[in-house]
C-alpha cells in the first residue's frame, strides 16, 4: 500500500538534471496568488507528489520537481509524498538501475546528452535551467500537444524542440518561440511523441 508522509525539504532529492525555471514560475507565482490554506492545500492534493524511499531517509522525486522546486523557493519546508516504493535494500548501483528501468530517472542536460546518475544534482534546488523544457509547458498549455502519464514527456517534447529551434530564439522572444513550436507540434514530425494531437496532418480536433 502507498503511504502519505509528511517529510522536510533536505530529504527530498531529485532523479533528473533540469527543469523550466519559466515552469518554475508559473507555480511559485500560483502559490502566492492562493488567498488561503486551504488554497495552497488544493494545489498540493491535487496530484501527490510521487517518491521512492532510499537509506539514511532519502526520498527522492519521481515526478513534481518543478512544483517541489516552486515550494522550496517560496520557502515551505516540508512536504507530504506518497512513497511509491521502498528500495532501502538496494545498493546504490542497484538503486539507480531499479529507477532507470521503470522510467524514474533523467539523467540528461540541458543540451540533451546524457550522464551517469553521478551527475544528477543533490538537491532541485542545484538543477540546471533547461529553456526548451518551459518551451514545451508552454506548448502544451496552447493545447498543441496533450497532457499524458508517459514519463518524462515534456523532455521528450523539449528534445524534439531543440532539433530544430535555435536557443538564442527561446531567450529572446519566448512567445514567438512559442508559436513555432506549437506548429511543429502539429506536424507528422511529432508523430511518434506522446499526446501528439496531428491537427495539422488531420485536421482540427
Amino acid at each position: 500500500m502507498r503511504a502519505q508522509v509528511l517529510i522536510g525539504m533536505s530529504d527530498l532529492f531529485p532523479t533528473q538534471m533540469t527543469l523550466g525555471l519559466r515552469e518554475v514560475d508559473i507555480k511559485r507565482r500560483r502559490w502566492r496568488d492562493a488567498k488561503s490554506g486551504e488554497e495552497r492545500a488544493q494545489i498540493l492534493k491535487g496530484r501527490p507528489i510521487p517518491v521512492v524511499r532510499w537509506r539514511a531517509n532519502r526520498h527522492y522525486l519521481i515526478d513534481r520537481h518543478h512544483l517541489t522546486r516552486a515550494l522550496l523557493d517560496e520557502g515551505v519546508t516540508t512536504l507530504t509524498v506518497e512513497i511509491i516504493d521502498d528500495l532501502r535494500t538496494l545498493d546504490v548501483d542497484e538503486f539507480w538501475d531499479r529507477l532507470q528501468k521503470r522510467g524514474w530517472m533523467h539523467p540528461y542536460d540541458d543540451v540533451g546528452d546524457e550522464h551517469e546518475y553521478t551527475a544528477i544534482p543533490l538537491s532541485v534546488r542545484d538543477l540546471i535551467d533547461d529553456p526548451f523544457r518551459s518551451l514545451a509547458g508552454a506548448v502544451r498549455r496552447a493545447g498543441s500537444y496533450a497532457k499524458n502519464i508517459v514519463p518524462f514527456s515534456e523532455f521528450r517534447w523539449a528534445n524534439f524542440f531543440r532539433r530544430r529551434i535555435e536557443r538564442a530564439f527561446i531567450e529572446s522572444d519566448f512567445d514567438e518561440a512559442v508559436r513555432v513550436a506549437s506548429v511543429l507540434a502539429d506536424s507528422a514530425e511529432a508523430a511518434a511523441l506522446p499526446g501528439w494531437l496531428g491537427r495539422g496532418v488531420h485536421g482540427p480536433a
